[in-house]
């Protein structure tokens, strides 16, 4: 079965989606990626989103859910790589990504983890 990387780096956690997301592997990744906050006890997560050029409603309710299930294990999340047409995607849609935070870049994204001391709940 298909599955997505997911890196770890220090305390954080890299995910880069370099395939078209459909809706199994989306459940995949967000099952693994929880077990994986959970195994390594990591502080934040970031999913670098710079490949999709398709978000559909179910996989922004999935990236939301990741963030959510994140903050309840003590990590934060961090998007980074939105295209344009993905955002505006996202907001015709109407979906809001309540507790993920965004970055142009995985540069900039680590820089917004690495920020955020432990605990500080920034949601």
């Amino acid at each position: 079965m298909e599955r997505i990387p997911i890196l770890q780096m220090g305390e954080f956690l890299l995910v880069s989606i370099q395939v078209d997301m459909h809706d199994r592997l989306a459940m995949t990744l967000q099952d693994d990626l929880t077990n994986r906050i959970i195994e390594t006890q990591a502080r934040g997560v970031l999913i670098d989103i710079s490949s999709l050029e398709i978000v559909d409603s179910f996989i922004g309710r999935i990236l939301g859910n990741i963030a959510k299930m994140s903050q309840i294990l003590d990590a934060q999340t961090v998007v980074v790589g939105m295209q344009p047409a993905v955002a505006i995607t996202l907001v015709e849609l109407g979906l809001s990504l309540t507790g993920i935070r965004t970055a142009l870049n995985v540069e900039k994204g680590m820089a917004l983890l690495r920020t955020s001391p432990s605990g500080d709940r920034w949601w």
